[in-house]
């Protein structure tokens, strides 16, 4: 099995690299990568014959198309996603290769669902969205639907630290998903909301800690709603350690310096050279996820509660190493553009093995209501 990764110099690609060459027998590994000379890096650290480096032009689809097809699987760690995932998407169906991604905008999700249709008519598997959040939420929300006999709201929440992770991409992401309106679902139907809005304190395990949340944009209300039938509720909360980057991003929101891609651009560039400044929580630098699904069980009103707290990249990284290599392996039988949480994309049961197996740990809880 070959499987090539885009972004896979980054933070979370990296780790999705590393996971692959020591826990699966893939036979090739490829970072796909403009820059070639932190790929280079890397791949001298890990010191793997099966890795290799080849340069491409991810604005090409010329570049893109010709190396997908010398691989089995396709891995999107390349962000930020509202500019990537689409392009991305049509370059894995023109060179008929299956994609996997950890694709974390909820826009962008949304634009390539659109290819759904395109996708399955050629018997091509496209998985959106399988990393943290989306990815280990959507798969804990998917294993609390099936034990409940009836579901009716599942709550996502999440947390990290900007001592975490300080790439580009996040930077991006966390700026994009503070910016206007984004959807939810409430009351059996889609809605549009503000970003920054419906402030919630959540409790996470330790050492995350009570953290205060917002409405943010994210995929879990785009995709759950659309393959878990019957729920009347999906909502997305999410916060940082530091809250005084909430109030931060909804100034530079306020002041529209995230309105345009470019805005959104100069300013993660400049808040990547200022984040060693930032003062953050040192004793908190991880990332976690929490996710609540409320339904009811031999007529009793039950809440499901997981919860997961380790380091954003082994959290987002590693899911979409388990995808890919299930992927390969034929074990995602479903065809079309799809979220994880979707029947026959991934096995909860098989998903969360393959976490324990690499030290993630789930917690897990019910509550009588």
């Amino acid at each position: 099995m070959k499987i090539v990764i885009l972004g896979g110099s980054g933070d979370m690609g990296a780790a999705t690299v590393r996971d692959l060459l020591e826990f699966t027998d893939v036979q090739q590994v490829t970072i796909a990568a403009r820059n070639a000379r932190p790929a280079e890096k890397l791949s001298r650290a890990i010191g793997d014959p099966r890795l290799a480096v080849q340069k491409v032009d991810a604005a090409s689809h010329t570049d893109l198309v010709r190396i997908m097809k010398k691989h089995d699987v396709v891995a999107g760690a390349l962000g930020p996603f509202y500019l990537w995932e689409r392009p991305l998407v049509e370059a894995a169906l023109a060179a008929g290769v299956d994609y996997v991604s950890i694709c974390d905008d909820h826009d962008a999700v949304q634009n390539v669902l659109a290819l759904d249709q395109a996708a399955a008519k050629k018997g091509q598997k496209i998985l959106t969205g399988l990393g943290w959040t989306p990815g280990i939420t959507s798969i804990l929300a998917r294993k609390g639907y099936d034990e409940l006999d009836n579901t009716d709201n599942i709550r996502i929440y999440w947390a990290g630290s900007i001592g975490d992770s300080r790439g580009l991409a996040v930077i991006l992401h966390t700026l994009h998903i503070f910016t206007g309106k984004v959807t939810s679902f409430q009351n059996g139907r889609f809605v549009e909301i503000w970003a920054g809005s419906g402030k919630e304190s959540v409790d996470f395990p330790a050492p995350l800690g009570k953290i205060t949340t917002f409405h943010l944009g994210h995929p879990e209300p785009v995709t759950l709603p659309r393959y878990l039938t019957g729920i009347k509720g999906v909502t997305l909360k999410g916060g940082l350690a530091e809250n005084y980057l909430h109030y931060l991003a909804k100034l530079m929101v306020m002041f529209g310096l995230t309105s345009t891609p470019f805005g959104k651009q100069k300013l993660g560039e400049l808040m990547k050279k200022m984040l060693p400044f930032f003062p953050t929580k040192k004793d908190r630098n991880f990332s976690g996820a929490r996710v609540d699904i409320e339904g009811t069980r031999n007529g009793k009103k039950i809440q499901v509660s997981y919860a997961v707290v380790d380091r954003m990249r082994r959290l987002t990284g590693i899911p979409l190493s388990v995808g890919a290599y299930m992927m390969g392996q034929g074990k995602i039988k479903r065809c079309g553009v799809f979220g994880p949480e979707a029947k026959g994309a991934i096995d909860p049961g098989i998903f969360l093995q393959e976490l324990a197996r690499r030290g993630i740990k789930i917690e897990h809880r019910e509550t009588l209501l």
